[in-house]
This record gives C-alpha cells, structure tokens and sequence, in this order.
C-alpha cells in the first residue's frame, strides 16, 4: 500500500514528505493507521547527525498511537480496530533485561537505528522508488500508515484521546522515569531538572508526584519556565548558577539531592554543571543526548569518589512500557498526570519542519503532528 510519510535523505538534512510503498503485516505484524505523533528531539538529532541510523533514506517519528487496520499471522492480544501507543524499544518478554524488569535495555532494542526488521538487516517494510528506507526505532510514526512489529505496540483503553495517549510512548515515560525510576527522588528531596521541554517537563511531574519537596526548573525561555512552575516546579531560573546557588541556599550549602539533565543537545559542560550542583552522595542523571563522538567530560574524577556522588545514564526512563504505559494513562485518567498541557501546537505532516523550528524556536513544549 501507499502512505504519506516524512523521511530524512542525508545528514545533515532536513524532513521531506514522500509517499512510500508499505508492506502489509507479515508474521507477528501489525498494521497501524497513525493518529498522532510526537515531535521529539531524539528525532532531531538524526537529521543533525548526533544519533547516527544505518540507513538512508530514515523515515522519523518513534512516539505516537493509533488504531490497528490489519494483523499479521501469529500475533496474539492485538486485534483489528484496537488503539495502541508505539513503544521505541521493542518489548521481547524473555531476555535478560526483560525478565530483570528492565525492559528498556531489552535485546531487541539493539537494533532500532538500523531501521530494518527485528533480526534481519536486509528485510525492509518500508520502500522508496524500491530502494529500501529504514523505520526509526522499528515504528516510524511520521507516516500515515505503518507496518511495525507487534512487540513495539501496547494497547491502550478506547476512551482515551489517543493524541495525548501518544506521549506516554516516550516524552513522558523518559522524563518521569528519569525522576521517579533513575534519579530515585524521595519525599523532601530537593530536586534541579535542567531543559524544560518535552522531557524535562516531565522530570519535574515526576518528581513532584515523588514527592520532592523543592523541584527547581532551568531553563532560559521564560514560556517554558512558567510552564513548569504550572505543573508543580516550586521554583525557576534562566540559568543553571541561579539555581544551584538557591538549592545551596535551602541545604545549609550541600546542594541539591539529585540534578536531571535533559538539554536538547547535551554537551559535557551541562553534565559537569550538573555534576557540581549535587550534594555528597547525590545522584547526576543524564537524559539528554548529543554529538556521539563527543568523549570528553569535565568532571573531577576526585570529587566523583570523595563525595560520593553518582553520574546515572536514563534511557526511556528506566520504564517498563507493557506497564508503565497503561499505568501513566490511569494517572491521567485520575488528574494527577498532565498530558493535555503539554501539547503546545498541533501540526499536519506537510508542516513538520515549521514543527521542528518552534522546537528550536524555545516555542513549544511538545508539538505533535496530527493526522485526519
């Protein structure tokens, strides 16, 4: 079949919409009609070259929901007209990682930014002019349509809008997580989350709902900064030395329990001021990505031992997506989780790139392409 999608041709480069021929659901398969899909940085970071993909041309887009059209033989608890959330790393059940409850790291996964099937690199579902464009994280949700494996979906209640359901598939998980799962915030801690955008938002709910008593929001753009303080922050700075000096401040000059990094582009300077804003024995977490050839981090290997203090890497938010997914929609249901807010413009697929510039604009807290 035919279906509308945005693919990025070369790096660096920017996104395109092409109609592509997809496949139809082969074996453990699903065909999912898209909803909605959210513009996330990560994405980005392909089209600059910081997150290099195997293949070229990628088609983007690893957050989104959507409805089911057609399933594939042997796929069992997914049927024709389900609603679904895309989950960017493929759950398997049975690795290691999985079976040790951390299903972010699952094996599968270690082929997402190839762009081709699970375990076959020259098996393709997604073709241009019959030359092969590989899926980012396995799902592809800039398109219309897509064919992905069943182990990428979770299935999600009916009544619930599925263009906010779309962010629990990676913006919200990896931001909560990162408070909640990786930086372990506990009741009365005092807690910096530096970057409020589609992640960063999300650390401060997370740690909020952790119950933290001080949650300091940094960010330069003041939108975003009243943004945060909206949903919970109990503080906000335009730079990161202001709020290091009022955590300092309010622990008798220890400094701040644990710091959440989730700078679009993440370089070593953020992670070494990070790094000097936690306490003895706090917790540094890096969510934010940036150049992967980037090795250098200006950190005193002496203060990482003699204060104890750990560097701690995020991925998804440490989640378990099969149920952290249907867990983060029930405290939506409940009020306590903030989705629609974070929603900040709505675009169709032909404006994806005027979506990507209000990111980098300080625009937006997330955007997300909506498809009718």
């Amino acid at each position: 079949m035919k279906t509308r999608s945005a693919i990025v041709r070369e790096v660096p480069g920017k996104w395109e919409v092409v109609e592509l021929d997809l496949d139809e659901p082969g074996t453990g398969e699903v065909l999912v009609r898209t909803v909605a899909a959210g513009l996330c940085h990560s994405d980005d970071h392909i089209t600059t070259g910081d997150l290099p993909v195997k293949t070229m041309p990628m088609c983007g887009g690893h957050e989104g929901s959507g409805v089911v059209e057609a399933v594939g033989p042997e796929v069992n608890g997914i049927a024709v007209g389900d609603h679904v959330v895309f989950t960017y790393i493929p759950i398997c059940g049975r690795c290691r990682w999985c079976s040790s409850g951390l299903q972010a790291l699952c094996d599968l996964g270690s082929g997402t930014l190839h762009g081709s099937r699970p375990g076959d690199p020259t098996s393709f579902r997604m073709h241009l002019d019959g030359a092969p464009v590989g899926q980012n994280s396995g799902v592809s949700t800039f398109s219309e349509y897509t064919t992905v494996d069943a182990r990428s979906l979770v299935v999600v209640d009916k009544d619930l809008p599925l263009e906010v359901a779309a962010l629990v598939g990676c913006g919200v998980l990896t931001g909560w997580g990162a408070a909640v799962n990786s930086a372990e915030v506990r009741p009365g801690d005092v807690v910096v989350v530096m970057g409020i955008g589609g992640i960063g938002i999300n650390a401060v709910q997370g740690a909020v709902h952790a119950g933290a008593a001080e949650v300091i929001a940094v960010d330069p753009v003041e939108f975003k900064r009243n943004t945060a303080l909206a949903l919970g922050a109990t503080s906000a700075f335009a730079d990161i030395s202001e709020a290091v000096q009022y955590a300092r401040s309010i622990t008798n000059g220890q400094g701040a329990d644990s710091v959440i990094v989730t700078v679009g582009v993440t370089v070593g300077e953020h992670v070494a001021q990070g790094f000097s804003a936690i306490r003895k024995a706090g917790t540094l977490v890096v969510v934010g990505l940036g150049p992967k050839s980037a090795r250098e981090l200006p950190i005193s290997s002496t203060e990482l031992v003699l204060y104890h203090k750990r560097i701690q890497g995020s991925l998804f938010g440490g989640a378990k997506p099969l149920s952290d997914i249907p867990r983060a929609l029930d405290l939506y249901r409940k009020g306590i989780l903030k989705l629609d807010e974070l929603i900040t413009t709505r675009y169709p697929l032909d404006d994806i790139v005027q979506g990507y510039d209000d990111m980098h604009g300080g625009r937006n807290i997330r955007g997300l392409v909506t498809f009718s």
